[in-house]
């Protein structure tokens, strides 16, 4: 495929995530999608983040598999979950597990500062990748996700792309006063995305947003 088919593929995945906010608006609060993270879909070119051999299929509505029973998630979601946590330029964002780095790339893309911690070394070392060929700038550390990377804390936003009972104590402990976190909060079978702010004392209230279904957060001892 040419650059210009892929460019018509990104914008009717644009158009489908559009579509899929208006029918949801009631329980994500808003049917509009950021005009920042807008462009950012339209630009990121995501079939470079998913194996070569499903790249025809990077466009579509849908989750792919990536190795290491790990998935992409639909552009949907990862969408979402980028707009709850509401993504401006320098924003200091923690990514609890990388991927293949499709949501760190969309983030810096829209000038946030990403900082992004992947369990799996092979996912970390393909982000990299990436990043340095599209040339994002984006920090990529090996290790357990739950912990953070309390190195550069504290964090305005914080993205856990693998759901968790509850949110990690660490990760809390790295996010900044009024700052925010979007995790799914739950075990194997039932799960609710969810938004967690902590307010100005230090105190936090999660919100329930929808039910998805992610793979579950990796502690590493």
């Amino acid at each position: 495929m040419t650059e210009k088919h892929l460019a018509i593929l990104r914008r009717h995945m644009v158009e489908i995530v559009e579509m899929h906010f208006d029918l949801a608006s009631d329980e994500i609060g808003t049917a509009m999608l950021d005009p920042a993270l807008r462009r950012a879909l339209l630009e990121v070119p995501r079939h470079l983040f998913v194996p070569s051999s499903l790249a025809a299929h990077a466009y579509q509505d849908g989750p792919l598999p990536i190795g290491f029973d790990k998935t992409i998630s639909q552009p949907f979601i990862a969408t979402l979950m980028l707009q709850l946590a509401g993504i401006e330029p320098d924003t200091r964002v923690l990514e609890v597990g990388t991927g293949l780095g499709y949501q760190a790339a969309l983030m810096a893309e829209m000038g946030a500062e990403v900082f992004t911690v992947e369990v799996v070394e092979e996912f970390a070392e393909a982000a990299q990748a990436r990043f340095r060929a599209l040339g994002y700038e984006v920090k990529v550390k090996v290790g357990d996700g739950s912990r953070g990377w309390p190195e550069h804390e504290p964090y305005d936003r914080i993205i856990v792309t693998a759901a968790a009972p509850e949110p990690p104590e660490e990760l809390l402990d790295e996010l900044a006063r009024n700052g925010r976190m979007v995790i799914p909060l739950g075990g194997q079978e039932v799960q609710v995305l969810s938004v967690v702010d902590k307010n100005a004392n230090g105190g936090t209230s999660a919100r329930p947003v929808m039910p998805v279904r992610f793979t579950q957060l990796e502690l590493v001892a």
